[in-house]
């Protein structure tokens, strides 16, 4: 007969649960429930990859543009370059990247060269004071037997809810493909803006800087948040807290397996729960 494993530990789930819920821990969770136990409940730590950098250093750089632009300061490219350079070197003090040999400055060009393009094919006015930059904000869902959520929107620009993207791919012409992908983030956002507010975001819109050797920025713009949007939303929520609770870590194998950081973790796990 085979031995079941005890459950986790009562105050091991718990503690997670207590915790506001963000799209990226959701969508991790969704994607594989060994990778969120791997990530939110072990917390292993994994060395930055080159394309992870990369675009982390394209939302650091147009997060200055947008700043500057808040703060109604000069906000060219060349203004903003010197603070990417040092943002380049600095994240690293903290979080190691792993390049290859002979690689960093190939990919700290090829970084610059996709802010550069944003600047120059952006439809927002580079003269026109956005709403906010960057923006933390929580919401309480108790009153829908639900946690708190929580959330970093990257620019909210005339009553528009605007998030970057960096992509290896060019994202499809079909823009409810597009917004089926990223639905739980923008609806989380929805949610965000209108308790903080106290009114529907105007629309919602993706900016992709695809990561070709000829760059390209495409654009989807997205109605407000419907009341199907959000109810599945919920119930995407209520399933997460409830694999939690159980201490559902199985893997969920697919093709998502090669890009995974935790490959090799995973293909030595016992079985246990966590």
């Amino acid at each position: 007969m085979i031995a079941l494993t005890e459950p986790p530990a009562k105050e091991a789930t718990s503690s997670i649960l207590e915790e506001p819920v963000s799209s990226s821990r959701l969508n991790t969770f969704h994607q594989c429930r060994r990778k969120f136990a791997f990530t939110y409940i072990e917390k292993l730590k994994k060395p930055v990859t080159a394309p992870l950098h990369v675009g982390r250093m394209v939302h650091m750089g147009l997060q200055e543009w947008n700043t500057r632009r808040w703060l109604n300061r000069p906000c060219s490219a060349e203004d903003i370059r010197p603070t990417f350079d040092e943002h380049w070197q600095s994240s690293q003090q903290d979080e190691p990247v792993k390049f290859d040999e002979g690689e960093e400055e190939t990919q700290k060009q090829k970084a610059w060269g996709l802010v550069e393009h944003y600047l120059a094919n952006t439809p927002l006015a580079h003269d026109e004071k956005p709403e906010a930059v960057e923006v933390m904000a929580e919401a309480d869902l108790s009153r829908h037997g639900l946690p708190k959520i929580r959330g970093v929107i990257d620019l909210i620009q005339d009553g528009s809810l605007i998030d970057y993207k960096t992509s290896a791919v060019t994202p499809s012409s079909d823009p409810d493909l597009v917004f089926q992908k990223h639905e739980n983030q923008l609806t989380l956002y929805s949610l965000l803006y209108r308790d903080a507010v106290g009114e529907k975001e105007k629309s919602q819109q993706l900016h992709h800087i695809v990561k070709l050797k000829n760059p390209k920025l495409v654009i989807t713009k997205h109605d407000p948040a419907t009341e199907k949007q959000v109810t599945r939303l919920f119930r995407s929520i209520e399933s997460y807290m409830d694999g939690v609770e159980r201490g559902d870590d199985v893997p969920s194998v697919g093709l998502h397996c090669s890009s995974c950081p935790y490959q090799r973790e995973c293909l030595a796990w016992s079985g246990e729960r966590s």
